[in-house]
């Protein structure tokens, strides 16, 4: 059973039906999100039935938008561990440090979650042709799914991008594009074949669907914390959909009486050579300005324009939440020592958290008793470059 009704814009709340292919609203131009009747599945999804479930993102299928399980393409992503960061706690004299490790994911990230659901729906909806601008791991993840429906895979992707990240897409078959520039810049080269070669475009808020799956992360923290929220959670933010899923999570779980009134303060976090949604948050904007010149040996988080940044502000104002920008030295340093404390090989977007971490608690904004999560976006085996 699936309990999808319709689509509503972010912005503009206007009404959409969820069977057609849509990109942006259509009135004003900003993300679509996909709503769910809660009353009805409240009555019929409850909590016990996970236990009889296989441990991947799919066990949350009712309310997940994709109608007919014939059409969903999962390669297992989903239900990845979280760890109890002890030693690394210890060394900080904080106990209740955990890290939900997304590098486990197919692909190696959790962009395996986002682009599982969005070209599964895609499928449903009988779209041959998909593309994507990324700065590595989406492509990747897109490329896989697309192989597994055998819909047609194009990439655009900054040309100075990890070696890795190229090699991917074309062991996965997808047409890969290289671009001098930054992600903004494969945006805009990825649109103006969209029409031309009749290609859906599968960029970050730019369809409804990924975000569908990165919400799954919220679904799981909630279930591995035996249905207790932290007090915070910390995010490395590049587009931002994983935020903004899970804190749609987080209200559908209530909505479902999984869990209670209480949220996690969200945490933004990006570096300072590219960071929008750091500035316009503490600018207290609505909307974030386009970061000029940006640059970070986090990949992921060189993005200078989100196309979902009020949605991202909106989440970390909503939760009492607060935005922070780490250099590249010391990100560098903070993924070495998640390292060697516990044994997880993060990527530099993850090493983020903990240094925002760090920097949180010197300022007391983070309490001596509280829980706190940081997520590990993916795996380090792509940025090998970096411990040349």
């Amino acid at each position: 059973m699936n309990f999808l009704t319709h689509l509503e814009c972010g912005l503009c709340g206007k009404i959409l039906e969820a069977d057609k292919i849509w990109n942006l609203c259509p009135e004003c131009g900003k993300p679509l999100l996909a709503r769910y009747d809660l009353e009805a599945a409240k009555k019929v999804f409850k909590r016990k039935l996970l236990s009889t479930r296989a441990p991947d993102m799919w066990r949350y299928r009712e309310l997940l938008p994709v109608r007919d399980p014939a059409y969903i393409l999962t390669l297992g992503e989903g239900f990845t561990p979280l760890h109890h960061a002890q030693r690394l706690g210890k060394e900080l004299h904080f106990e209740h440090l955990f890290i939900k490790d997304e590098g486990l994911n197919p692909t190696g990230s959790f962009k395996a979650r986002g682009l599982s659901v969005a070209v599964s729906r895609a499928f449903e909806l009988g779209i041959t042709s998909v593309s994507i601008p990324s700065a590595g791991n989406a492509a990747g993840a897109m490329s896989a799914y697309a192989a597994l429906a055998g819909i047609e895979a194009a990439v655009f992707m900054p040309a100075d991008v990890p070696k890795p990240f190229i090699s991917e897409c074309k062991g996965l078959g997808a047409k890969v594009t290289l671009i001098n520039g930054l992600i903004t810049d494969c945006g805009k080269a990825a649109a103006e074949e969209l029409k031309k070669f009749g290609r859906f475009d599968m960029s970050t808020l730019k369809e409804p669907y990924r975000i569908e799956g990165k919400k799954t992360m919220g679904y799981e923290l909630a279930e591995q914390m035996n249905w207790q929220l932290p007090d915070v959670i910390i995010y490395p933010t590049g587009g931002g959909t994983g935020l903004i899923g899970m804190w749609k999570a987080f209200d559908e779980m209530e909505q479902l009486g999984w869990i209670g009134v209480k949220r996690p303060r969200m945490v933004t976090v990006q570096s300072d050579g590219c960071a929008p949604m750091v500035k316009a948050f503490h600018d207290r904007k609505e909307f974030a300005e386009t970061w000029q010149n940006a640059r970070t040996i986090a990949d992921g988080l060189r993005v200078p324009a989100a196309v979902g940044d009020f949605l991202i502000l909106r989440v970390l104002r909503e939760s009492n939440g607060t935005a922070v920008a780490i250099s590249d030295e010391i990100i560098m340093e903070a993924t070495n020592h998640i390292g060697r404390s516990q044994g997880i090989f993060a990527c530099p977007e993850g090493g983020a958290t903990l240094a925002a971490f760090s920097y949180l608690r010197k300022e007391g904004w983070i309490k001596d008793n509280e829980t706190v999560v940081l997520f590990n976006t993916g795996s380090a085996h792509k940025y090998s470059h970096l411990w040349e």
